[in-house]
């Protein structure tokens, strides 16, 4: 089933509307769902329709996906680790999986359940503003599961395993109660197997008997240029495992841009401030400008500009695909707190020229002087 993008894998297009997504879904998630399609890549194309509905059915993933492209997007859900390290925490299950829907499909969990796949993972991660502009490798560290080496997840010490004798391999038993109003059924896990269906022949000492260890890794983590807060990066098979020839779960990386004391974000563009004097201000000048990565660029200061005004240089500004944001460069006309004889003295022939353009008419500085002590007010 793998087609180009999500959109072709529940078959809508790219301009769908919520509703036909989640019918298109619903519809497909029936077809390939592996209790009812017996094709022997079911699993797969099940899996595919889950991972495109769940980034489509989510506005902020959609909108995500859709700006920076289908390779970009599943590039930056792939990732590798090696083993040892530290655990640096911050990372906590937020997702029970995409199988919930068929809880109504297929009558609330009757019948065998099958191997349970792995737990998703939620890992909340800061970078700092320079990094979601340009893009950066970042190497984390996660404490979660996986199966157990000594009995190749099993849970067995011979790595054989059987049918459960309380539950015949469903996962769960059936109870029922009599009462007034007729015959009630209740269906819970077995307790004798976990809801598994199967145990081991010798339990594992290693584990236990529950084919999983507790293990601590370094994963690198790929972080597209302009990544912001709220992004989450999918690391396909990086979460908890699931039962023995269950899949694993997934990672997901939420990012969290901290702020910067000189710059601000506005969508792919990135805002500073420049200090001028009056004079700058009046007859035109040039400042120099550092970018978000610390090189110098001169500005050109128009003469006349006013006071916050913003000056726009091209291409500094975040780098997404496409044409790159521009940084704005918003002057900022500082008035001196002292001054010297000669510049006073200047400065007062200044007014002396303005005073003469007539009653009712302001000057530049006469006129600066007021609307700042304006905005100050």
């Amino acid at each position: 089933m793998s087609a180009g993008s999500y959109y072709d894998v529940l078959g809508v297009a790219r301009d769908a509307g919520d509703q036909e997504i989640k019918k298109a879904y619903r519809n497909l998630a029936r077809k390939y769902h592996p209790d009812v399609c017996k094709e022997p890549d079911a699993e797969e194309k099940f899996k595919e329709i889950n991972e495109a509905y769940s980034v489509l059915s989510d506005a902020t993933k959609r909108a995500q996906y859709d700006n920076i492209g289908h390779d970009a997007f599943k590039n930056a859900s792939k990732g590798s680790y090696t083993g040892g390290g530290g655990y640096g925490g911050g990372f906590q299950s937020d997702f029970s999986g995409f199988g919930d829907i068929f809880d109504t499909f297929f009558g609330g969990g009757g019948g065998a359940r099958g191997p349970r796949p792995g737990a998703d993972l939620l890992l909340r991660l800061s970078i700092n503003l320079k990094d979601a502009v340009f893009g950066i490798d970042r190497e984390v560290e996660v404490f979660h599961t996986e199966s157990c080496p000594e009995c190749d997840g099993t849970g067995s010490k011979t790595k054989k395993v059987h049918t459960c004798p309380t539950c015949g391999g469903s996962g769960q038993i059936r109870q029922v109660s009599q009462s007034l109003f007729g015959q009630f059924v209740r269906m819970s896990t077995c307790p004798a197997c976990g809801g598994r269906g199967k145990k081991p022949e010798e339990p594992c000492k290693t584990c236990g008997g529950s084919g999983h260890t507790r293990v601590k890794r370094k994963v690198n983590v790929h972080i597209p240029p302009g990544a912001d807060t709220g992004m989450r990066l999918r690391m396909e098979g990086y979460g908890e495992a699931g039962d023995y020839g269950a899949p694993v779960g997934d990672l997901y990386i939420e990012l969290i841009v901290e702020g910067h004391p000189r710059f601000a974000r506005t969508g792919d563009n990135i805002e500073t401030e420049a200090q001028i004097s009056p004079a700058q201000a009046a007859v035109g000048s040039s400042v120099e400008v550092k970018t978000i990565d610390d090189r110098t660029v001169d500005l050109k200061i128009p003469a006349g500009i006013q006071h916050g005004t913003a000056l726009r240089i091209p291409g500094e500004g975040v780098r997404r695909r496409g044409r790159p944001g521009d940084l704005l460069v918003r002057v900022r006309i500082v008035v001196p707190k002292s001054l010297s004889d000669e510049e006073r003295e200047l400065y007062q022939k200044l007014l002396e020229i303005e005073n003469k353009k007539g009653p009712g008419k302001k000057g530049f500085f006469k006129d600066f002087v007021d609307k700042v002590m304006g905005q100050e007010d």
